[in-house]
């Protein structure tokens, strides 16, 4: 017989009239790993704020270890054994590593804090789980695959019986994420069920033992991973079956709009390349390569000491993001959050936000004009939203990207930049993203700059890539040459400069 810890029976949410949970039931068994896979939008993340107690559900029951719960306090259901690791971790900078884990529930010798105890206990955890760490440095002197741990680290260390992970790999490069995949296997032998939200499909099949699919708010199914294609659980995920992950170019590249020569910043080193109408130039390399911060150099976010950039034959020199906007440069931020929307403005207000000259007269904005972009963009980009005075903060992350996109595009520049696309968002807004992206270059003629550190994005969507290293372009790859080894040798510095 199965050991279920974990069951949720017809569970409902509503918000006024939106089912954000319909009649949902999922069982989840001792010791396993989990996989949680919908579009932005399926319910995923009203589940696990059910599960924590963040949310009360609207109906349905939570059965754990065999008792029925209606809902449960944030408090009971830590008590319980349940604890969720979000992309914002929770910890405290200036105390150390076993302070950390230990915050609230501290040994105490004789009145005073034990810290000896509880870096030696720390340390033995740490040990047991084949981590490197040493409990007493400060959390603020570690990186985020570090502090990461220390989050899953405080949860086995209070005994947590269910672990949630939400998008854990996000923010870690390859040989981060391999470490993190080590360390859930030996959760698994310590028995700890683990429930994994990742929009990265080939993460589910790496790491989990079942997937449950999520889609409009409703439970679609639950497979074995070793018993179901990639394919397959992309149609299971999306109501339909993909066409190509990623649209062939259907025009000619034309002349160069774009050429930067011997570019240097604070982190770019002498960066030269060109950029040709119609063009998916891709940027590749790994975590802290440089590749953001030639993109920032050339919208202006960033001061450049020396270099040139010529637009359209003309050399241009581009002090700000206003500046690159004028002079048809727009870009799409790698952090969609904090630098792309204003997610307390509704969808209208962040759409014609970078172009509300379109929509003045005198020193006043038309509101009509400024309705007529919004709903032009909201409408050419299909996104989802229940009107243009929907705040953004509403939206899934695909539609709020759509919305950075449309907010862009509004401003009519000719040259976009699109810094990591794809990134936390689901396989069906990001076939949409790849759609829009191609439409953009084949049938409106712009170019595109895109820094991707998704392989099969990079390779599929660009027809040149760069490589960087080191705040220097490595390696130019054409499109018959491209292979994942070729870019991680130009990357590593295998070969190239």
């Amino acid at each position: 017989m199965t050991d279920n810890i974990l069951e949720v029976h017809h569970l409902k949410k509503y918000y006024d009239a939106v089912k954000a949970l319909d009649d949902v039931s999922i069982s989840f068994h001792r010791g396993e790993v989990h996989a949680l896979a919908g579009e932005n939008g399926a319910g995923k993340s009203t589940l696990i704020k059910s599960i924590t107690g963040a949310i009360e559900p609207s109906a349905g029951t939570i059965v754990l270890e065999g008792k029925e719960h209606s809902k449960f306090t944030p408090i009971e259901a830590i008590e319980y054994g349940i604890a969720a690791i979000y992309q914002e971790f929770t910890l405290i900078p200036h105390l150390t590593v076993a302070e950390n884990i230990y915050f609230g529930k501290e040994i105490v010798k004789n009145g005073f804090v034990d810290k000896k105890a509880m870096n030696a206990k720390v340390a033995k955890l740490l040990d047991e789980m084949g981590i490197d760490l040493d409990p007493a440095s400060f959390v603020r002197d570690l990186g985020i695959a570090y502090q990461q741990i220390v989050e899953i680290v405080k949860a086995v260390a209070a005994n947590s019986k269910i672990l949630i992970m939400d998008e854990p790999t996000a923010p870690l490069t390859n040989n981060e994420t391999e470490m993190l995949f080590r360390i859930i296997d030996k959760l698994k032998e310590r028995n700890v069920t683990i429930l994994y939200i990742s929009h990265r499909i080939e993460e589910i099949f790496r790491v989990c033992d079942r997937v449950s699919v999520m889609r409009d708010g409703k439970y679609i199914c639950t497979e074995n991973t070793s018993d179901i294609s990639i394919h397959q659980l992309i149609a299971h995920m999306v109501g339909r079956e993909l066409g190509e992950d990623y649209p062939v170019r259907k025009v000619a590249l034309g002349d160069v709009v774009l050429k930067v020569d011997q570019l240097h910043s604070q982190k770019v080193h002498g960066v030269s390349f060109e950029l040709r109408r119609g063009e998916i130039l891709g940027f590749g390399g790994l975590v802290g390569a440089g590749r953001t911060e030639v993109m920032q150099a050339l919208y202006g976010a960033d001061p450049v000491k020396s270099g040139t950039v010529t637009i359209n034959g003309k050399v241009e020199r581009i002090t700000s993001p206003t500046k690159a906007l004028e002079k048809g440069i727009g870009l799409i931020p790698e952090d969609r959050k904090n630098q792309g929307v204003l997610l307390g403005l509704t969808v209208r207000e962040n759409i014609t936000f970078s172009s509300l000259a379109q929509a003045m007269v005198g020193p006043f904005v038309k509101s009509k004009k400024d309705m007529e972009i919004a709903e032009e963009y909201t409408e050419k980009l299909q996104i989802k939203t229940p009107s243009v005075n929907q705040l953004v903060k509403n939206l899934s992350g695909g539609n709020q990207q759509k919305v950075v996109l449309a907010k862009v595009l509004a401003t009519k520049c000719d040259i976009i930049i699109f810094d990591e696309p794809t990134r936390g968002i689901d396989v069906g807004a990001k076939q949409e993203i790849y759609n829009l992206m191609r439409t953009l270059v084949d049938e409106e003629g712009k170019s595109i700059i895109m820094v991707s550190s998704e392989m099969p994005e990079l390779i599929g969507m660009s027809d040149r890539i760069l490589v960087m290293r080191h705040g220097r372009i490595a390696g130019e790859i054409g499109k018959a040459d491209f292979s994942q080894e070729l870019i991680l040798e130009y990357a590593s510095g295998l070969i190239g400069g």
